[in-house]
């Protein structure tokens, strides 16, 4: 009898699929995220060999400011839009959105599809690394978006220990040519920082320097809470760093193993008290909780920023970026510092989703199994085979351009070169690409070196929350419960204390009463058994 079932379901599969392909919907529209350096989509050469190759037509629809507030909108008013979204790409859905959008049937499962048949390139990965398909399947049994993740980490160059190339997102840096104008040494306290950015505003080392319009110094400019360019990385100095812009991402896991939201915690208090003065001085940028990348590098450019965080110097400070070197990590008035590492190199299922709406999931997916060639990988993530890649090695691999020929040949850094074509998506960087098909590339190497010989010199405890956890669909209902007035109450708060001041004790008391009310408890003890959960699978 069960034999007779299977049959009878796989005939209904096959008889779905073949709906879909009858269809034969070979245009699609697409939104997706994109860095705020990139040249857009439209016309990127690699995208559009890919389509021709399946036999597609992709229309960009792509974001980078107000990403979470433009796919709020489009994704309620889909299934009534006359020129529905066939799939969502690179626009940050996390395990629980994926899980609450299938349940509803906004997104489709792709199981189905993931076969030899349709996605061969992608089917034999996760044959031969179950462990991403584990990672990628809900607690449903279904699949509602296609891997991504990044093996990248510090033993690939040759380090004794294996930590992503993410694992510490924020590198702060100093204007270095500033600092000797004016005979001050670098500072390592966060006190002694202020004291520099004091001297850089008096000074307006912008004009003096640089020859730019009087008063247009910006002593310190950041993100509020943004990735790799927030404000966070001075909070090390109270002994964490909270790294995202998502408050429940910001969970840190002590070496015991007890989970712990940093929002609560008495440092966090004295953090955000000590900065006030900072932003009321004027030595932060006022502008801080609402200009985006954009308008950040622009004024890095200009050369009017004395400190910043990015993900390196090339990449933000432009013709100026021989004047900066990296700001160690600053202790704070106790004395002391602590780096909060962050996860890296997880699986995650929130690149790309396919939408009910679409016609012919099977034309659209045979597209993205071609993002899962090593060759394909190798040029949406750095650039297409004659501009980045140009030669390969004696192992017969690509190696990427440099610094020097990215100038000569194009006026770019090889930072900028790679900015300007990368591609957002789904995108599974296997550790055996760095083996058969392009040298890791120097920035990159670089970058690993910096983070494990230099930034982990201030990291206590290497215990990090991972972020490839898989829900129930019992905790999701409890995390969509609570989680938006949770973050809301915590991103909120921190922002009005940096800008006006406080907490006072009644202040303080107040807010961990409101976040009791927005359930922190309550999500704590489910990020505490899927925690302990997921280390007992491991």
């Amino acid at each position: 009898m069960k034999k007779v079932v299977s049959l009878f379901l796989a005939v209904i599969m096959l008889m779905s699929l073949a709906s879909f392909a009858s269809a034969e919907q070979t245009e699609f529209n697409v939104l997706s995220g994109i860095s705020a350096l990139s040249g857009g989509y439209d016309k990127n050469e690699v995208l559009l060999a890919m389509q021709e190759q399946a036999g597609v037509k992709i229309n960009w629809d792509t974001w980078s400011d107000s990403l979470s507030e433009v796919v709020g909108t489009r994704i309620s008013g889909n299934a009534a839009s006359k020129n529905p979204i066939d799939a969502f790409q690179a626009v940050g859905f996390s395990n629980f959105d994926l899980m609450r959008y299938g349940a509803a049937g906004t997104f489709i499962d792709l199981t189905p599809y993931i076969t030899p048949e349709v996605m061969p390139n992608l089917a034999a990965i996760l044959e031969e690394h179950p462990e991403i398909r584990a990672a990628i399947t809900m607690s449903d049994g279904k699949i509602y978006g296609l891997p991504a993740g990044e093996q990248m980490g510090t033993a690939g160059i040759g380090r004794e220990k294996d930590y992503s190339i993410f694992s510490v997102p924020q590198f702060a840096m100093i204007n270095k040519a500033w600092l000797d104008d004016l005979n001050l040494e670098m500072p390592r306290t966060l006190d002694q920082l202020h004291d520099v950015l004091v001297a850089f505003k008096e000074n307006d080392m912008s004009a003096k320097y640089y020859g730019n319009a009087a008063g247009s110094t910006i002593p310190m400019s950041t993100g509020f809470d943004e990735w790799c360019w927030g404000q966070n990385v001075f909070y090390a100095g109270f002994g964490f760093t909270n790294w995202p812009n998502d408050v429940c991402m910001d969970l840190t896991v002590n070496a015991d193993g007890v989970v712990n939201f940093v929002s609560d915690d008495d440092s966090y208090r004295a953090a955000v008290t000590y900065f006030h003065d900072w932003y009321a001085d004027g030595l932060m940028d006022l502008e801080m909780f609402s200009q985006d990348a954009n308008q950040l590098i622009a004024k890095c450019t200009g050369g009017r920023v004395g400190v910043a965080t990015w993900w390196e110097i090339n990449e933000i400070m432009g013709q100026y970026a021989k004047d900066y070197v990296y700001l160690p990590i600053l202790n704070g008035p106790e004395g002391t510092s602590n780096v909060t590492l962050r996860t890296g190199g997880a699986i995650n299922a929130g690149q790309l989703s396919i939408t009910a709406q679409c016609k012919d999931p099977a034309k659209l997916l045979s597209f993205y199994d071609l993002w899962y060639v090593g060759e394909n990988v190798m040029q949406l993530q750095y650039g297409p085979i004659g501009v980045f890649f140009n030669e390969k090695n004696e192992k017969g691999q690509w190696i990427s351009i440099t610094d020097e020929e990215a100038r000569a040949k194009f006026n770019k850094s090889s930072g900028e070169l790679k900015s300007q074509s990368e591609v957002a998506g789904p995108k599974l960087i296997l550790s055996q690409y760095y083996n058969d098909v392009w040298e890791m590339e120097a920035r990159a190497q670089e970058r690993l070196a910096d983070t494990y010989d230099y930034w982990f010199q201030y990291v206590k405890d290497f215990s990090f929350y991972p972020q490839d956890c898989v829900f129930t669909e019992s905790e999701l209902d409890d995390l969509d419960f609570y989680r938006a007035d949770f973050e809301s109450a915590v991103k909120e708060q921190e922002a009005l204390w940096i800008k006006n001041g406080g907490p006072t004790d009644a202040e303080w008391a107040a807010y961990k009463a409101t976040l009791e009310r927005c359930g922190m408890s309550t999500l704590l003890d489910i990020y505490q058994t899927v925690y302990d959960r997921y280390v007992a699978a491991k």
